[in-house]
């Protein structure tokens, strides 16, 4: 699972990429939110997750890992397309899926923690 998950992390890498490089060409910064995320939550998150699920495989096995790998995946991609929406084209009818998407997102962060906790042991 870790190494999916630096897989995974690599392509929201180049998603915030592009979108950063994009704003640049445009001189418009309304994508600004969903850049940060992307990189924060998306690259750099998930990286270190699948650092250390692949460094301490009690981790990933772990049914907290599994939960933790597939709420994070599916909340990500749902909050970052409902923000662009909600930024890009001024459409606040959507910011319900944002929360939701944040709610799963943020629902699979802490199962991250709890995983840290209950099963990260000093060898």
């Amino acid at each position: 699972m870790g190494i999916t998950l630096i897989k995974i992390s690599s392509l929201y890498f180049a998603v915030g990429i592009a979108i950063g490089y994009y704003m640049s060409i445009v001189h418009s910064y309304v994508l600004t939110p969903v850049h940060v995320h992307i990189n924060l939550l998306g690259w750099t998150a998930l990286t270190l997750a699948g650092i250390l699920y692949h460094l301490f495989p009690a981790l990933a096995n772990s049914l907290s890992g599994k939960i933790h790998f597939w709420l994070h995946n599916i909340g990500l991609p749902v909050m970052m397309i409902g923000l662009f929406f909600v930024v890009a084209r001024e459409n606040e009818a959507v910011i319900p899926v944002v929360a939701a998407g944040a709610t799963i997102t943020s629902l699979g962060v802490l199962t991250f923690v709890f995983n840290i906790f209950k099963n990260l042991k000093a060898s």
